[in-house]
């Protein structure tokens, strides 16, 4: 009897192509678009944390700003310049709370060459080899290291490299600086900021840009995490510079970032009940258009019950294609989400950023399908509890 009802249910909505395409479509598009959500909130945090790992510092001193300022300068560094006294460095080098330790000078400049000729930015940075100490799984793919401490020479990360098509060798220059730099090494690739970054000596840096004795930043791995308070709390009278650990960077990013969730859940939330109220609409005009059908149905013999489940399993069976399609149009779109998300947030980390998960689908089809069910009940009810004699009467 309940494959005879689902059949029953399968042809009547195919006698309605139009109508039930639409609705389908409606609840696809909710279903896409929470997916798409849930999937960006799990997958932003996880790649966040992700270049958070890969900083390889616990803590970064900078000039005093704003605080998200200094977050994203610590994870992507185009945001905010501001440059402090190296005698900070000098100041906090000897702190035997340290484990290691590395200065920064950051430089974004306009390349009118890059990107095909397209123009674009470029980040250089300037630094010592104490950054490889931070950061160990950094591996050269071609060349090495600098061959002086203020050398015209680059280090090139994997994609800054590819962008410029340069090699171990080849001669670079800076606009609006005078001279060539030549290409020392190329780095493997590491999924973070680096592969981007040009690097140049941090004296060369300092000379260049005419910036002696100063810096963007000095990043610092202490020996002990549970001494990072303690250390903030030493340098917090020191004019003119804040402390930031990467707990604070990464908790003042996702702040952001949620607070624009708020507004895209509310978005998923509105296109949701769309959804509901079109599943709704369907299912009552159907009903209506069916009420002579229903009432022949049950004068032959039909239970209310029997009624009530070809309207319930209607509504189900739209919720459930439509899930199941939401879920692919999510799968499918994770390349364009990825590309806004990007184009519309100030900094994304690096990999992947939408991560749709099975659970993340199977949560979004029992919702749809437990809503879907919700809007099929009261036309349901109608359609079961009509007296087959009115029926007739009213529709001959």
């Amino acid at each position: 009897m309940r494959m005879n009802l689902f059949i029953t249910t399968v042809k009547d909505m195919g006698r309605r192509k139009v109508r039930t395409f639409l609705t389908i479509a409606g609840v696809s598009i909710a279903v896409g678009v929470f997916v798409s959500l849930m999937g960006f909130r799990k997958g932003y945090e996880e790649a966040l944390t992700r270049d958070v790992d890969k900083m390889g510092y616990q803590v970064l001193v900078t000039a005093k700003g704003c605080p998200y300022e200094a977050a994203t300068l610590m994870l992507k560094g185009g945001a905010g310049l501001r440059y402090m006294d190296e005698r900070i460095y000098e100041q906090v080098v000897s702190d035997k709370r340290i484990d290691k330790i590395t200065p920064e000078l950051i430089q974004v400049i306009y390349d009118t060459n890059r990107g095909e000729g397209k123009g674009g930015f470029a980040f250089i940075l300037g630094i010592e080899e104490s950054l490889l100490k931070l950061k160990p799984w950094i591996k050269f793919k071609m060349g090495g290291w600098f061959s002086g401490d203020d050398r015209n020479e680059f280090i090139l990360g994997y994609e800054a490299a590819e962008l410029e098509q340069r090699l171990v060798g080849d001669k670079m220059f800076i606009p609006g600086v005078e001279g060539d730099f030549t290409v020392a090494g190329i780095l493997e690739r590491t999924w973070t900021h680096d592969d981007g970054t040009i690097f140049m000596p941090l004296k060369t840096a300092q000379r260049l840009f005419k910036l002696e004795g100063k810096l963007t930043g000095v990043g610092i791995k202490l020996k002990d995490v549970e001494d990072i308070p303690d250390f903030e709390e030493s340098l917090y009278n020191v004019p003119g510079i804040q402390v930031v650990s990467m707990a604070q960077a990464k908790g003042t990013i996702l702040g952001l970032v949620n607070s624009a969730n708020v507004m895209v859940t509310a978005i998923a939330i509105i296109a949701s009940l769309i959804a509901v109220i079109g599943v709704m609409n369907t299912i009552l005009m159907s009903v209506f258009e069916r009420m002579k059908e229903f009432g022949v149905m049950k004068a032959m013999g039909a239970s209310w019950h029997h009624i009530f489940r070809i309207i319930l399993y209607e509504t189900i069976l739209m919720s459930i294609i439509g899930g199941l399609a939401g879920g692919l149009i999510a799968m499918g779109g994770i390349g364009g989400t990825e590309f806004l998300i990007r184009k519309i947030l100030p900094y994304a980390p690096y990999g992947s950023i939408v991560s749709i998960s099975p659970a993340i689908i199977l949560f979004s089809m029992t919702g749809v399908v437990i809503t879907g069910m919700i809007a099929g009940i009261y036309p349901a009810i109608k359609a079961s509890l009509s007296r087959p004699l009115d029926i007739i009467q009213n529709n001959f």
